[in-house]
């Protein structure tokens, strides 16, 4: 069972997320820190006591900002020890997620908390702390279709109106006509995912669809594709399969 602890210095924050928290079967026990300040003096009360110890603590829900002592500076701090608990990250704001992967966060959950998208992060706490406990179950979107989250709500985006994607750290960020949307996908499974679906990759960190491509551009040994009104550049490496792809595009 996992032992959790929960930083937020807004109070009805708190204490939905430890609701939701002590409500999860893998969560053996759960309390809370109203700032980053007290969650360091108790995270260094846990690792004083090892973690065995009636005061160790497995992960932390943690919130980004915070007066005083952020949620990234408390995190940066944890890099230093030698057997820090896992972090979760829990905030409103979506901009900080390439920042919290560098700092090896297992999940980036957006405010307002889901039941159902917490689930998911305690699961993958679960996984990588060994608790044996049941899976939830998940069901697969239409392969037709990618899940998105904004502001809490789950929207699923058609895979035609994407024109491309951008890798941002472990996350992707998906890009259509309307606007973009980050999902924790790493690159390469959406390349792989959706190669036949007419995507290729044209730089190690972009994934373009053929079908959205206007342009081929040559100048002075460099290429780039016009997609909508972003010049994207190619690498060398893929210029010639994107030719290739281009010619004998219907």
């Amino acid at each position: 069972m996992l032992r959790a602890l929960a930083v937020d210095d807004e109070r009805p924050s708190l204490e939905e997320l430890l609701y939701l928290l002590q409500s999860d079967p893998r969560i053996g026990s759960a309390e809370g820190a109203g700032d980053a300040t007290e969650a360091l003096r108790r995270i260094n009360r846990a690792l004083e006591c090892g973690p065995h110890g009636p005061e160790a603590i497995d992960v932390v829900f943690l919130d980004i900002q915070m007066p005083g002592l952020d949620g990234l500076d408390l995190a940066r701090l944890l890099t230093g020890f030698a057997h820090p608990p896992l972090v979760v990250f829990v905030t409103a704001h979506e901009d900080f997620a390439v920042q919290a992967f560098d700092l090896d966060a297992v999940d980036y959950v957006l405010k307002p908390v889901r039941r159902e998208r917490l689930a998911e992060a305690v699961r993958r706490a679960a996984d990588l702390r060994g608790t044996a406990a049941p899976r939830i179950p998940v069901h697969e979107p239409d392969p037709d279709h990618i899940a998105v989250e904004l502001g809490g709500v789950t929207r699923f985006v058609a895979v035609a109106d994407i024109t491309h994607v951008e890798a941002q750290g472990d996350y992707a960020r998906l890009h259509t006509p309307q606007g973009s949307h980050l999902v924790r996908i790493p690159l390469s499974t959406l390349e792989e995912r959706w190669r036949a679906r007419g995507f290729v990759r044209i730089h190690r960190r972009h994934l373009v669809a053929l079908r959205h491509i206007g342009e081929l551009r040559l100048d002075a040994g460099s290429v780039s594709v016009m997609v909508g009104a972003e010049e994207l550049q190619v690498s060398r490496r893929h210029a010639r399969e994107l030719r290739d792809l281009l010619m004998r595009r219907p």
